[in-house]
């Protein structure tokens, strides 16, 4: 009795789904039992869906989450299994997981440190358990353990930290070793960011090498809600190591991971322990029939990363993986027929006719036709990629042949269906129709701005009717640095349900268009044909072709614009504070041109509020995150910085 086998599994959910979530659970219960698991860590809400949002305030999902959780009690025959669903206890609300196994809940554990940071709103719905707190939640004839618990089998103590709880100074960890669990399982909801896997490997591996335990991690999968992106990437630590490990960015319904965790190898790791603390646990007997000599396949053990992992442009890896899942999860679950893309021949929008591509690509690649139409239905196996991405060069007299050229040329390479009509009679029309009616005409001398918008409007009408018309989701090809300054046309080029880039900013979107274009991803072939958008500087072409329009000569150098973004918004300095930095990270730029782009740039970010409040739904990608929905909230109306930009020094 000093092995155990156990699993962790990734779900990819959807807030409300009631069914596709319980077959979720019911399946990955099902793979775990046939491989021999005797217990199962599944992720945190993972019964109603995380994302639930203002819903979680609703009596009848409480209600409802208990049903299906009922559900799934039938199905947990020798096994020990948990799920997190919304709970209701003595007039307050919880954020809960549910511990049961051989149909019968053996404890609820409350979350007791609730994430409320950033993209997290979980003290909005949810009272947090105090720590060390026990009761008893009545059901019928039944009193059900809940509170801080730890469980004894007799042959192994097992223990919750559910995801928040990992993460805050005084870790729930702490409270339980001091109980002698032997195993700790972590249901979370823990959302995508650049390089946060391997944070959330250092937390496992130090739990298991700090105190001689084994670690279980378990997370939601895909586009689960709309904005926040779940990568999965089950972790299993026993003995200080990383003993198996899921791959990421999948899109299957779930995944699991598998390991053989040797209990007296783990315990001979730990220091001595306070007696009297090791009383406070859940005595449960060994009356479940728990199969614990079984034994795994060889082929569900161990890890399951992908070699991208090691990759030294894991951001570019990263970056590719994480916007596929996320467009094709939101296609997916929008029940939409494909993407519509407004083809400029600049980065931003090559970069969405790309992802829009292999977001379908990939998952066919994975899944094989068979389960890719079964997520897809409204698709069939005759229809190709020109079916499935539309793109649109909608020209004027300011375009440049050269974009023309290089929009259609990557549509063809990517086997793109591609369009291409002239705008400029429309433009005509509108800007003929305010010379009548207020008796001016307008130029480019006195009307640049209102000139160079109209453009952007016009295009908009007939991108949003093409979408329409093939019931297609239009992407917005905005990227952050254009929404931190307000570099758009609102109901122009911010039109689109979706701004998949708009988490991204220009510098790193230009550099990994020209990563594709010599590398690109693993098992995928770079496409030299960017190099036509590569080597072109970035230009919105609204102005007359004669006065070379360029973004970096509207704004600044966009590595400016971009430092100046992330110690103003991420890093909150004050404009003098970001003055001082770039003048030290910028020393090839005199002070003069770098105090102008300082002021330029806190002008333009006050100004320009009212626009991010209205641009379409992007994807949480990092902690420079400008959605002032979910996480950068600042006054439409304010002083602008007046006092603090006329002093700058």
């Amino acid at each position: 009795m000093n092995k155990i086998y156990l699993a962790s599994a990734v779900l990819n959910q959807t807030p409300l789904d009631w069914e596709n979530n319980f077959k979720n659970i019911i399946g990955s219960i099902k793979s775990a039992k046939a491989s021999g698991a005797v217990l199962l860590c599944l992720p945190e809400l993972c019964v109603s869906g995380y994302g639930c949002e203002d819903m979680f305030l609703s009596s009848w999902v409480y209600e409802k989450s208990w049903q299906m959780l009922e559900k799934i009690l039938p199905h947990t025959q020798n096994i020990l299994v948990n799920a997190g669903l919304p709970l209701f206890f003595e007039g307050e609300q919880y954020n809960a997981t549910v511990f049961f196994g051989n149909g019968k809940i053996l404890g609820i554990l409350p979350k007791k440190y609730l994430a409320s940071e950033g993209v997290y709103y979980e003290g909005r719905w949810f009272k947090a358990w105090p720590i060390g707190k026990r009761s008893f939640l009545e059901i019928q004839d039944f009193e059900i353990p809940m509170g801080d618990l730890v469980f004894d089998f007799g042959f192994f103590k097992l223990g919750f930290e559910i995801c928040e709880e990992a993460w805050v100074k005084n870790r729930v960890l702490h409270h339980l070793v001091k109980r002698e669990v032997d195993i700790v399982f972590n249901p979370s909801a823990s959302h995508f960011a650049f390089g946060k896997f391997e944070t959330r490997k250092k937390l496992v591996l130090e739990a298991s090498a700090q105190y001689g335990l084994a670690y279980v991690y378990s997370n939601l999968l895909g586009n689960e809600a709309g904005r926040l992106i779940f990568d999965g990437g089950a972790l299993i630590a026993s003995e200080g190591k990383i003993v198996a490990q899921g791959r990421r960015f999948s899109f299957q319904d779930y995944e699991l991971s598998f390991a053989e965790i040797d209990l007296e190898k783990n315990r001979g790791m730990r220091g001595p322990v306070d007696p009297a603390e090791v009383e406070n646990v859940i005595r449960v007997g060994i009356d479940f029939g728990l199969k614990t000599d079984a034994r795994f396949d060889g082929n569900n053990e161990g890890h399951q990363w992908e070699h991208w992992e090691n990759s030294k442009f894991i951001k570019e890896e990263e970056f590719f993986r994480v916007l596929c899942l996320a467009l094709f999860d939101y296609l997916r679950k929008s029940k939409l027929q494909g993407f519509v893309i407004s083809l400029s021949g600049g980065v931003d929008s090559a970069v969405c006719a790309m992802l829009a591509k292999y977001a379908l690509q990939e998952a066919q690649t994975e899944l094989g036709i068979e389960q890719f139409l079964k997520k897809l239905p409204q698709f069939n196996k005759n229809t190709s990629s020109k079916d499935w991405v539309h793109c649109v060069y909608q020209k004027t007299v300011n375009n440049s042949e050269h974009t023309e050229v290089a929009a259609s040329k990557l549509a063809q390479v990517l086997g793109l269906s591609f369009y291409e009509w002239n705008i400029d009679e429309g433009v005509s029309f509108y800007v003929n129709t305010l010379n009548k009616a207020l008796d001016v005409k307008l130029n480019w001398k006195s009307d640049p701005l209102a000139l160079q918008n109209i453009q952007a409007r016009a295009r908009g009408p007939a991108v949003w009717l093409l979408a329409n018309l093939k019931n297609a989701l239009l992407l917005s090809t905005s990227n952050r640095s254009e929404v931190a300054v307000g570099y758009t046309t609102m109901d122009g080029d911010t039109c689109g349900s979706v701004s998949p880039i708009a988490g991204v900013n220009k510098t790193f979107l230009r550099s990994w268009l020209k990563w594709f274009e010599t590398q690109g991803p693993e098992n995928l072939q770079a496409i030299p044909e960017l190099a036509l958008i590569n080597q072109l500087p970035p230009s919105a072409e609204l102005k007359p072709l004669s006065e070379h329009q360029s973004d970096e000569g509207d704004l600044m150098p966009y590595v400016v614009l971009d430092a100046l973004e992330t110690l103003a918004i991420r890093d909150k300095h004050s404009p003098q504070e970001c003055l001082n930095q770039v003048q030290q990270k910028f020393p090839a730029y005199e002070k003069k041109q770098l105090k102008n782009w300082t002021r330029r740039f806190f002008d333009l970010w006050c100004k320009s509020q009212w626009k991010r409040e209205r641009y379409a739904l992007s994807f949480h990608l990092d902690d420079e995150s400008l959605d002032p929905k979910t996480w950068c909230r600042f006054p439409i109306l304010s002083s602008g910085f007046k006092n603090e930009l006329e002093n700058l020094k």
